[in-house]
């Protein structure tokens, strides 16, 4: 690692993906601006689509609606850097600039986590409570409690950053990540409370995690019970098709980061490059397939955008007639 003379570090060093030769770096980071340029455009696309239909304008749908801002953000956050990192050999980030996009890399994903919760509750409401889901669950409901997820995350983040920013960081200025983490960054710290720094946000963490999820697993655990109770096989099948979409979403954020928890609890640890290839997965595959999943396993968004090619279709082909 490199070592400074300073005792207060100014800049950190990001390596990426330790150990990349480098004629490596062009493909990396053609593959990095690749993958940014389909969250950007498949989020927005997302984004545009519920904001400018009508018919979308559901809770459901604006639960996806966060879900994209949050992904869209994540990607912005962090891929830029590490594309330039690459590309232009641009591998230094400021100290603050570090702390921010901390700040914002774990806000993000906390976020994150309690839409998808929200998405849990909404589908366990309309299937268990059906006739209590438009007292319960309308338009201004969802925005607010959504809106409370956002406010409420960065707020109480803004303590763990706080709490690294407490520690001195005195020699070792070198981060072994794509993109300025906690975990990375507080293992740089020096004295005697960097070990309790980082079981604070270990705990917290696993809060954020662990709370959410147990609410999801319960929620959907309670819609399997619901639609078995169901006589009639083709309405539970229905019920169950309309969960696919969320489950898959859930599963694409919880079970990668689930795994890599177990198996360090476990005392199996990966390789720093194993590790940095298996975080960039777990960020960026979801925020890349989510407007897919959007798009074409959810009925209504597929029936909207449909009926917009078919108009699109209708008005062509008449300007071609008076042609």
């Amino acid at each position: 690692m490199t070592i400074t003379n300073i005792t207060a570090i100014k800049n950190f060093v990001i390596t990426g993906f330790p150990g990349l030769p480098p004629e490596y770096y062009g493909y990396v980071s053609a593959l990095l601006l690749l993958v940014y340029l389909v969250i950007v455009f498949g989020n927005t696309f997302v984004l545009a689509v519920i904001m400018w239909e009508q018919t979308l304008h559901k809770p459901t749908y604006w639960i996806f609606f966060h879900l994209a801002m949050t992904d869209l953000a994540f990607g912005t956050v962090t891929l830029p850097k590490i594309i330039a990192r690459y590309w232009w050999n641009d591998m230094v980030s400021s100290f603050g600039a570090c702390f921010t996009q901390m700040y914002f890399v774990h806000s993000l994903g906390a976020t994150h986590s309690l839409i998808l919760m929200m998405m849990a509750l909404d589908r366990f409401i309309a299937i268990c409570f059906p006739f209590k889901y438009t007292v319960l669950l309308t338009n201004k409901t969802v925005s607010i409690a959504c809106s409370l997820c956002w406010i409420i995350t960065f707020i109480r983040l803004m303590g763990i950053v706080a709490h690294a920013l407490s520690l001195p960081y005195c020699n070792l200025n070198v981060i072994m990540q794509c993109y300025c983490d906690h975990r990375s960054i507080t293992q740089l710290g020096c004295g005697e409370n960097v070990a309790y720094v980082t079981n604070v946000a270990f705990a917290n963490a696993m809060v954020t995690l662990l709370v959410p999820l147990t609410f999801i697993s319960i929620s959907y655990f309670s819609i399997i019970i619901t639609v078995f109770k169901m006589s009639h096989r083709e309405k539970s099948h229905k019920v169950l098709s309309t969960c696919a979409p969320q489950v898959f979403i859930t599963c694409l954020f919880y079970v990668p980061r689930c795994s890599v928890y177990v198996t360090n609890t476990l005392g199996f640890h990966f390789s720093p490059v194993a590790r940095v290839v298996i975080i960039m997965m777990y960020s960026l595959i979801p925020a890349s397939v989510n407007p897919v999943i959007y798009c074409f396993k959810t009925k209504d968004i597929k029936m909207a955008l449909m009926k917009r090619l078919n108009i699109t279709k209708v008005s062509t082909a008449a300007q071609a007639d008076r042609k």
